[in-house]
Formats: C-alpha cells, sequence, structure tokens
C-alpha cells in the first residue's frame, strides 16, 4: 500500500493540542505514536472543533494548504468541512510519527438504497500501526470520535457509539448503530488519494449548485455525552439537534439569524469574529 511522505514538519503541534485541550496532556514530552495516543486525539478533536460549511455557505474560498488551516481552525477557532479537518490532522499525526494516507470516501447516509452511487466527496485518514491499519476521521458531520481497527463485521466501541466496516466488494461501508438501527455512512476503499483529487472535489463542493454545501447549514460537534447537530435551508427551516448517547434525542425550531448566531457559539463552540457578513447570509435562509 502507498503511503505518501510527510510535508508536515513545520507544524505547529502545540497550538493545535492546546486547541483541542491536550496542551499538557503528556508533560510536555512528545506524545508516543501509538493506538492510545491516536485515540485521544482524535476524541479531543471531535469535541473541541466543531464541522461547519460556514465559508461555503457564505461565499468564502475554502484553502487546504497548511498555513491556511493552522490560522482558520486553530488559530481563529473555527472548525470546517472532511477536508480541512482530516488534513489537520493528518499535519499532526505526521509531524507525531504516524505514517498515514488520504482515502476518499462516498457519503451514503440519508440516500435510498436504489440512487445511484454518488461521488467521492469525503476524505478520511488510514493510519498504519504495529498492530494494524486503523480508520480515523475528524471530518464526517455525525462526529466520529473513536479509531477504528480495519476488520470487517466487527462491532468497535467508540465514544459516541458503535461502529462497524461493512465488506462491499474490494471496498468498505461504515455504518453507526443508530436507534437499534445499522445506518450506512459512507463508502470507501483503500486506494490512496492525492491532493489534485481533494482539490477538486472541494472546488465542486464549494462552487457547484448541487452541492449540499452551499445553499444551508451543515454543523456537528460532538460533546462528552452528547452529539449536536444543526442543519437546513430555506425550503426545509433550520433545526437544532441534540443525540444523547444514552438518551433520546432532542430537536427544536430555529427561527431566526439570532437564534442561529447563538447555537453556533454556544453549542458548536465557533468563533464567528471573523465572519462579518453572516447575519445578512443568515437572513436568506428565512
Amino acid at each position: 500500500m502507498s503511503v505518501t511522505a510527510t510535508t508536515a514538519i513545520d507544524f505547529d503541534v502545540a497550538a493545535y493540542l492546546h486547541r483541542i485541550g491536550l496542551s499538557g496532556a503528556w508533560d510536555g514530552e512528545r506524545p508516543p505514536a501509538d493506538l492510545a495516543t491516536l485515540a485521544r486525539i482524535a476524541a479531543a478533536h471531535g469535541q473541541a472543533i466543531a464541522y461547519e460549511n460556514l465559508d461555503k455557505f457564505t461565499g468564502r474560498e475554502t484553502h487546504l494548504d497548511q498555513a491556511s488551516l493552522i490560522t482558520k481552525i486553530v488559530r481563529s477557532r473555527r472548525g470546517g468541512g472532511c477536508y480541512e479537518h482530516n488534513l489537520l490532522l493528518r499535519g499532526v499525526l505526521d509531524a507525531l510519527g504516524y505514517t498515514t494516507t488520504l482515502l476518499s470516501g462516498r457519503v451514503m447516509w440519508s440516500r435510498p438504497a436504489d440512487t445511484p452511487m454518488p461521488p467521492r466527496t469525503h476524505m478520511l485518514l488510514l493510519v498504519e500501526l504495529p498492530n494494524g491499519p486503523h480508520i480515523v476521521d475528524a471530518g464526517f458531520g455525525l462526529r466520529l470520535t473513536g479509531v477504528l481497527a480495519l476488520e470487517p463485521d466487527t462491532e468497535q466501541p467508540t465514544p459516541h457509539g458503535l461502529l462497524r466496516l461493512r465488506p462491499d466488494g474490494s471496498a468498505f461501508v461504515l455504518e453507526a448503530l443508530l436507534g437499534g438501527r445499522w445506518m450506512a455512512l459512507y463508502r470507501f476503499d483503500l486506494a490512496e488519494t492525492y491532493m489534485a483529487d481533494i482539490s477538486m472535489s472541494n472546488f465542486y463542493n464549494t462552487h457547484h449548485p448541487d452541492s449540499m454545501m452551499v445553499g444551508g447549514l451543515l454543523i456537528g460537534r460532538a460533546d462528552t455525552d452528547r452529539r449536536y447537530a444543526l442543519s437546513g435551508r430555506r425550503s426545509t427551516g433550520l433545526s437544532l439537534a441534540v443525540h444523547h448517547v444514552d438518551g433520546p434525542s432532542e430537536r427544536r425550531t430555529l427561527e431566526s439569524p439570532a437564534a442561529i448566531r447563538r447555537a453556533l457559539e454556544d453549542q458548536f463552540l465557533i468563533d464567528l469574529s471573523g465572519l462579518p457578513d453572516l447575519d445578512r447570509a443568515l437572513a436568506t435562509l428565512f
């Protein structure tokens, strides 16, 4: 399996660890590049940094170079989409000594089984560890906060529920146990994805009128015992959902730009100071 070389030699790992609340976790020492460290980082990342499409929604470009990711997510305390989250995480892991490969996926969530295969618009990471390859994904909207061994048909616990990898030919379908049912999240294979592929897909996600990222809001963050989700568009209305790990879900309608702004700041911990035109964009949803 091909593995790309790290380009993260100048990455500010200390600032990232501070951003996700792990600045003192290893007493100032370099964290070991093992499964325990990976699991700790994945969980903390999902709780500290929201999945959000506010740049795409407000008409801004999404930049995927390392400096832009550090500025936006680490220093400006924003979130981002799957490419931003997982490229940022990959830079950290490579700097810590892990061996990673970029993989691409096709989002199956909420799609009827008889619809055509969707495009490769998602990204995840394969991490090689002494005890075998593992999958980590900090950039899915439902907030996957665990690390999965690449073992098919095995129910694997994570901080926010059970997941499994179902074989599908030469590929895998990642499924989550939600409401007592196994639900498909996305399909992926082990072919390495390159930045050229990601750049093209990122352009589609940011600019194409059919992209689900440009006409409404898709926001998610995990907390220790729940997941928050804010989604919707003008045609459907906006709602805030709270999915409790060991209890029922709650849902309420957001009826004004001010209510959305409060949720973005309070539940999703997003610093909105760099989005001066956000209120104008939110008003188009009502």
